[in-house]
């Protein structure tokens, strides 16, 4: 791919994000955050104006778009983490979000080695990620833990890597949550412990993404 196609679909990516950002009234990258400090309201013409007050179902369907959305997962995906979840022993809600906190590209950026979930996406696909010295290309990859996530040797020099070592997305992230433990330094993190939904830094009522599914 041309630098001038990556340019322009790197552009196209980011204006995407940022309305559905609006959207959803969440933002789903550190830029979204930015502009939506500016316009806190959906894009359209009728943005600004209020809106009726939502169906029940609409209300539950926006909580659910907004969980895929900051996992940046589809629909399916979803539903069969949804199933184990509901399989699980405790609550379902808490379930859902503590299994999808536990996959590999949701970990990356936890930890500041990606600034956005497409961007973790990206190092893990494009075979940059170990998970304890073995090689992992999917995204989905659902981390144990103990284990330890690290950056490829042979890819630490590469440009995003180096300003992730020196901090550069420390900034733009929330704060790394208490299940992982991170040395930036050697681009490695290590999820100690299964992630409790209170410490995951998501918006969404997850009862009602619960009460979604439930329905159908």
């Amino acid at each position: 791919m041309s630098s001038g196609r990556y340019y322009v679909s790197t552009k196209s990516r980011t204006r995407s994000k940022t309305r559905l950002s609006r959207a959803l009234g969440i933002p789903l990258t550190p830029k979204a955050a930015k502009y939506l400090e500016k316009r806190p309201y959906a894009p359209g013409e009728h943005g600004r104006t209020k809106r009726k007050t939502d169906s029940d179902y609409a209300v539950r369907l926006r909580e659910k778009q907004r969980l895929r959305a900051q996992y940046g997962i589809r629909e399916a995906q979803l539903k069969i983490v949804f199933a184990e979840a509901r399989k699980a022993q405790g609550l379902t809600g808490e379930n859902l979000v503590e299994l999808l906190e536990m996959r590999l590209d949701a970990l990356i950026v936890r930890s500041a080695i990606a600034r956005t979930t497409a961007q973790a996406r990206q190092m893990v696909v494009h075979r940059h990620i170990l998970v304890d010295g073995k090689l992992v290309d999917r995204p989905s990859f659902r981390v144990k833990p103990g284990q330890l996530i690290h950056v490829k040797p042979r890819s630490e020099g590469m440009e995003p890597f180096q300003v992730a070592a020196a901090g550069g997305h420390v900034d733009l992230l929330p704060k790394t949550p208490g299940y992982l433990e991170v040395e930036l330094d050697k681009l490695q993190a290590r999820l100690i412990r299964r992630p409790k939904r209170a410490e995951v830094p998501i918006t969404a009522e997850v009862q009602l993404v619960v009460e979604y599914y439930a329905a159908r």
